[in-house]
């Protein structure tokens, strides 16, 4: 498959299974931009408000510099403006606190570089507030983002089981729970991950997809939808311009 995207025989690929074998594929095989150091592995999350929130990394480099970071902001940015149609896309930067100064080493030196990038930062964001809609674009290294995955879908997989589970205690319960039915369904709906298509390997010379390993068959259409409107708006080009322009830009300022 990534062989295929090499040699130009086709433009994107999409893959359900393993995902450090995918990772590998494209980092090895499709290639990185020139000027990105290190892909970010990036799904869409859904929010309270329907419109869903971009984070990014979520695993695919456990360990992440500075720089690192401004250049995921600046991949997330491009694919929020142009694949999910939100103008000038709000960026947050994962953090203990919203305060300016909060945080780690790392966390510090990034806001600082995000402070003077060519997007839409907002700061930072917590972990509490990002189902509220808070950014549209969440940057983070790859071990706080893989925590924070999983602990969103873990919440989300506990909380309809606890619901589940007191509606079908008694009678009573069984009865609601069939006059609430649609209800149901169109909360667990907004949840869905599926909605969103799938995780998209950013920094690689083509679009990269990794569809959830449990993905039905809805989860795979919306992935293909997602992957082709990538190709479409040449999405990897923008980035591409971007990153060349903030180059020249760093090499006219020293």
């Amino acid at each position: 498959m990534a062989e295929e995207v090499k040699e130009k025989r086709a433009d994107a690929c999409i893959s359900a299974g393993n995902t450090g074998a995918l990772m590998s594929a494209g980092l090895f095989v499709v290639g990185r931009i020139p000027g990105i150091d290190r892909p970010a592995l990036s799904p869409t999350f859904p929010t309270i408000d329907g419109k869903g929130f971009l984070m990014l990394d979520v695993g695919a480099n456990v360990d992440a510099k500075p720089n690192h970071l401004l250049q995921y902001a600046i991949m997330g940015s491009v694919y929020a403006e142009k694949v999910r149609k939100i103008k000038n896309p709000r960026v947050g930067l994962l953090n203990v606190g919203t305060e300016d100064g909060k945080g780690n080493d790392l966390t510090k030196k990034a806001f600082d570089l995000m402070k003077k990038a060519p997007i839409n930062f907002i700061g930072n964001v917590e972990a509490r507030d990002l189902l509220q809609g808070v950014a549209d674009v969440v940057v983070t290294d790859g071990f706080s983002g893989n925590i924070a995955l999983k602990t969103i879908e873990g919440t989300a997989s506990a909380l309809f089981s606890m619901i589940k589970e007191t509606f079908m205690s008694s009678m009573k319960t069984k009865l609601a729970a069939g006059m609430l039915k649609s209800d149901l369904k169109g909360l667990k709906d907004k949840l869905d991950y599926s909605e969103y298509g799938g995780a998209a390997l950013f920094g690689l010379s083509a679009p990269v997809v990794k569809a959830h390993g449990s993905s039905n068959r809805r989860a795979f259409y919306s992935a293909i939808v997602q992957t082709c409107h990538m190709v479409e708006l040449g999405m990897i080009g923008t980035i591409k311009d971007t990153v060349e322009q903030m180059q020249v830009d760093e090499g006219e300022n020293e």
